[in-house]
């Protein structure tokens, strides 16, 4: 049987970093209404905020765009989050997703943002456009 949405929301905001808590608590927020456990809230946050903060960083590399969150519910108590951004996109997701990979040249970031991501999802698509931006989706089924 095929799945069905039962909720979905959408937000857009400004790529400041002050706005991946905001980002992080709605979606929690509204995953509740799967009556989650505290382990399954954690991940999400926990994605979520890896996601936001790898568009703020890695996307916009700190300048000024918009990001939007995108979150469906479906009657199997799954959920599936997307993390889109017109940033500069992803060269090689293959070797991003790679953990200890990063873009960041100041030295304070580990590149584990899509190992972290893939480790609390059950599933992690990424496609990216040099020069257009990347979409992230993570999908997790509920106990």
């Amino acid at each position: 049987m095929k799945k069905r949405m039962i909720n979905e929301m959408k937000l857009t905001f400004a790529s400041d970093s002050k706005n991946e808590s905001f980002a992080r608590g709605c979606v929690t927020a509204f995953s509740a209404q799967l009556d989650p456990d505290m382990e399954e809230l954690a991940d999400i946050r926990t994605a979520v905020s890896e996601a936001v903060t790898n568009s703020i960083i890695h996307g916009y590399r700190g300048g000024e765009g918009r990001i939007t969150v995108h979150a469906r519910l479906f009657d199997d108590r799954s959920i599936r989050i997307r993390v889109i951004d017109r940033g500069c996109g992803i060269e090689n997701i293959e070797q991003a997703m790679q953990p200890l990979f990063t873009t960041d040249r100041s030295g304070e970031r580990g590149g584990m943002g899509f190992a972290i991501m893939q480790s609390f999802s059950d599933r992690l698509d990424v496609s990216s456009r040099p020069g257009k931006g990347t979409t992230v989706t993570m999908q997790k089924k509920l106990k």
